[in-house]
């Protein structure tokens, strides 16, 4: 049942589980939750479409790093920022979840064998069956070894998979109510703060409803959900679960770079090895990350790299990469806009296959180059965090500032892989690596490159800052996502990851919702 606070005033807002946020964690929860015969209130802050009004309250301030406009950097609507996604999916190594030496305040409260159950429904629920990658182009297998290990993206090419349209029959629920324009202002705690007793909503007119559960689940996203436990103060001064200041801190992205070229090359071999193909009907696309001892010697982190035919670093984008670039990030992401997006990727991917042998001439005339893309693994650093400021939304939260910082570590990490590569390179005969300038200047300064890629900032992937850990000193919540010390709060999403790998974390959002649905029915059975 769809309620609409912007234009009803409903009496009761009451479920077995309340859930804030409707984007894939929250989606996902929804359905699983419903599956097990429970009642499901689902809270969206935002419509079924794109409202600027709504955008307006994701207004903040970047103090770090600079970063994407943060009312740009996620969408509050029905399906969440899922709805622009480019549907990459991958499952995190299992070096990613154990705890690294090298690497502090890594390790998560599980192995990767646990989760193994989880991802693969996972995978389920978006199409992807055998994670085999087939029969891999030589030039991978040449590199596939000591130094270098290949891995894969499965794509989802189920467009806004978590919309509205698409999404019908959970909406239309007899056990489920979505409430739509119900903004979330507090999460209202017991005296004692050891339960939560109710939500504080508000509507777009400020009128405020209550929300009863037995059990509340915090799924807005790696920004909205430290805002809300930080901003629920009534009685906890500090915020909900924040008893040890961890709540905001610890924010990551998958930092995006130029790592170099490769120069002397088979360029259209190179080309095509790295192109997305077609393998048992999923798209898949591989990158190479260092190995796993290549990790451990070079005290490294898990960063990844393809190879793509790119303007050199002083050149210019061409026509159709600066059409798409207008059509993702100047065109409002209402559902006609949304479209034409798709209807741009859908054209790319038509022509990609006729173009490798064009870019392979175009780096032949030095209008483009073998250019290094680096998709980084960020180190968790305390210091990267997410705070209240005092000025306030529509709805009377506070805004947020993001303070995102880079180490010396998250540099270094991919000067090791580009170096990595260049000796397999040679070793190969595969041609020469050139280092970026920013790598090589020993400065270990953070550089994007605005040619690189249609978002050469990060991936929009906000991770870390309500992380999982069995000691409440480590971390916000438990290994099921239970925040620590609060009997009935959960949290949903990538703001669960305690170190982020160089996986895109929607395959891993969905997982840990399945995982903690399961947790959660059968607390409730």
């Amino acid at each position: 049942m769809l309620i609409d606070l912007r234009e009803e005033a409903p009496k009761d807002l009451q479920a077995d589980v309340a859930i804030i946020g409707a984007g894939a964690a929250g989606h996902t929860l929804a359905r699983s939750l419903l599956e097990k015969g429970l009642r499901v209130l689902l809270l969206e802050s935002g419509g079924l479409d794109f409202e600027p009004d709504t955008a307006a309250l994701n207004r903040g301030t970047n103090i770090g790093e600079p970063y994407y406009d943060l009312d740009r950097s996620r969408l509050r609507f029905f399906g969440g920022t899922t709805a622009i996604w480019g549907g990459r999916c991958a499952e995190l190594d299992a070096i990613d979840l154990a705890h690294r030496p090298w690497v502090p305040f890594s390790g998560w409260p599980m192995t990767a064998k646990e989760l193994q159950p989880w991802y693969k429904a996972a995978r389920g629920f978006f199409g992807i069956g055998s994670t085999e990658a087939g029969a891999a182009p030589r030039l991978l297998d040449l590199l596939n070894g000591r130094e270098l290990s290949v891995r894969h993206w499965w794509f989802d090419r189920e467009f806004d998979r978590f919309g509205a349209a698409r999404n019908r029959d959970l909406i239309e629920h007899f056990r489920c109510q979505v409430a739509i324009h119900a903004t979330v202002r507090a999460i209202v705690p017991s005296p004692d703060v050891t339960s939560v007793d109710h939500l504080e909503v508000r509507s777009p007119a400020g009128r405020t409803h209550r929300a009863k559960a037995r059990v509340y689940v915090l799924a807005a996203g790696g920004l909205e959900n430290p805002r809300i436990l930080l901003a629920s103060n009534s009685v906890a001064a500090a915020g909900l679960g924040n008893a040890h200041d961890l709540v905001g801190r610890f924010f990551m992205e998958h930092p995006h770079a130029r790592g170099g070229r490769i120069v002397g090359a088979p360029r259209w071999r190179i080309l095509n090895s790295f192109r997305a193909k077609k393998n048992n009907g999923v798209e898949m696309a591989p990158l190479i990350t260092l190995s796993e001892d290549a990790q451990r010697r070079e005290s490294a982190l898990n960063s990844g790299l393809t190879i793509a035919a790119r303007p050199p670093f002083s050149g210019r984008k061409p026509m159709g990469s600066r059409a798409y670039d207008f059509v993702k990030h100047k065109t409002a992401p209402t559902d006609r806009g949304r479209a034409l997006w798709r209807l741009s990727r859908r054209l790319g991917r038509t022509v990609k296959p006729l173009s490798s042998s064009y870019a392979a001439t175009q780096c032949l005339t030095g209008t483009k180059e073998l250019a290094l893309l680096i998709r980084a693994e960020q180190a968790p650093n305390p210091d990267s965090r997410v705070t209240l400021t005092s000025e306030t939304d529509a709805s009377g939260m506070p805004r947020i500032s993001l303070d995102w910082r880079l180490t010396r570590q998250d540099v270094e990490s991919v000067a090791a892989l580009v170096d990595g590569l260049g000796r397999e390179a040679r070793r190969t005969g595969l041609g020469t690596v050139e280092a970026a300038e920013w790598l090589r200047s020993g400065q270990a300064q953070w550089t994007t490159d605005p040619l690189i890629s249609a978002h050469p900032i990060g991936g929009y992937h906000h991770m870390g800052t309500t992380r999982m850990a069995d000691d409440p000193k480590r971390g916000v919540t438990d290994r099921w996502g239970r925040v620590h010390g609060i009997a009935n709060l959960f949290v949903a999403g990538s703001s669960l990851f305690p170190t982020s790998g160089w996986a895109n974390p929607t395959l891993t959002i969905v997982a840990l919702a399945l995982r903690t649905a399961d947790r959660i029915a059968a607390d409730n059975a």
